[in-house]
């Protein structure tokens, strides 16, 4: 069994989970993810890493509630325990010296993306931050990320913070900064992968992804996270979860992950957890 150390609620309906493990947080790098399950009837929830303390054999991710499972971690409190906390998962991103690297993130994307841009910052990149929400009470992190990122931005959809838009903005928020990236990497949400690597490809600015498919086992056993990148059939569990984006077949992607959208909503309506 595994202790919750901490879970609350850092914007509405997202939520930071400190999970103690120590044999995960000992090896555990920027890019992996862990597998878990609320108690012995939940069903397995991949969640990206976005920090870990080796020394306090800890590790810290961001996830949103919005099936029964996740309804149910969201009902954490410190001192429970849980059944299943696996990992480290997946392979790491890769950090080199690349130059200006550009770490964009949303959502849950926004607590993954930190680890990434801190490895870079101590790589000696220069890093740029970009953080993309609906609104400025989405924010979370803030501080964290400007520690380790040499230029800081926000996007809101409703322009409350930073510049008013959507992604599409990168271009124009990059070239008024007078920054061009050699690498980005980019966490978050399926429609902003895709839109930040259709935006990019024509600029040939080389984008990585971290894909966040179905997933069950998290090994490569039962080939449900299977996409096309480059053509060629990938497992994310064990090929990425890291990809160019400007090779993954999004259409067919985004298709997948909504195979099952009615089966998620229906036990949480049967749960309780949903009240």
């Amino acid at each position: 069994m595994y202790k919750v150390i901490e879970r609350k609620m850092i914007v509405p309906n997202l939520h930071e989970l400190t999970i103690e493990a120590p044999a995960v947080a000992a090896s555990v790098q920027a890019g992996n993810f862990v597998v878990l399950r609320p108690d012995d009837r939940g069903e397995r929830t991949p969640l990206s890493v976005a920090d870990w303390d080796r020394e306090a054999g800890t590790v810290t991710s961001i996830f949103m509630q919005v099936g029964a499972s996740t309804a149910k971690l969201a009902q954490l409190q410190p001192g429970d325990t849980i059944p299943t906390f696996s990992g480290p998962l997946g392979r790491e991103t890769v950090i080199d010296n690349f130059g200006t690297v550009l770490c964009v993130g949303g959502c849950y994307g926004i607590g993954s993306i930190y680890p990434v841009a801190r490895a870079l910052k101590r790589a000696g990149n220069r890093v740029c931050t970009l953080v993309e929400a609906r609104s400025s009470y989405l924010l979370y992190w803030q501080d964290r990320l400007r520690q380790v990122s040499d230029s800081y931005f926000n996007i809101t959809r409703d322009g409350t913070v930073g510049v008013k838009g959507h992604v599409s903005a990168l271009p124009d928020i990059m070239q008024e900064a007078g920054l061009k990236p050699d690498r980005v990497i980019v966490n978050g949400c399926t429609f902003m992968m895709m839109r930040v690597s259709e935006i990019t490809r024509p600029l040939g600015w080389k984008t990585v992804v971290n894909m966040n498919p179905i997933m069950i086992d998290g090994t490569g056993m039962c080939g449900v996270c299977r996409l096309s990148v480059a053509g060629e059939t990938k497992f994310a569990c064990v090929d990425g979860p890291d990809f160019d984006g400007h090779e993954v077949d999004w259409r067919e992607f985004l298709a997948r992950r909504k195979s099952y959208l009615p089966e998620e909503v229906a036990p949480l309506r049967k749960s309780g957890c949903g009240h």
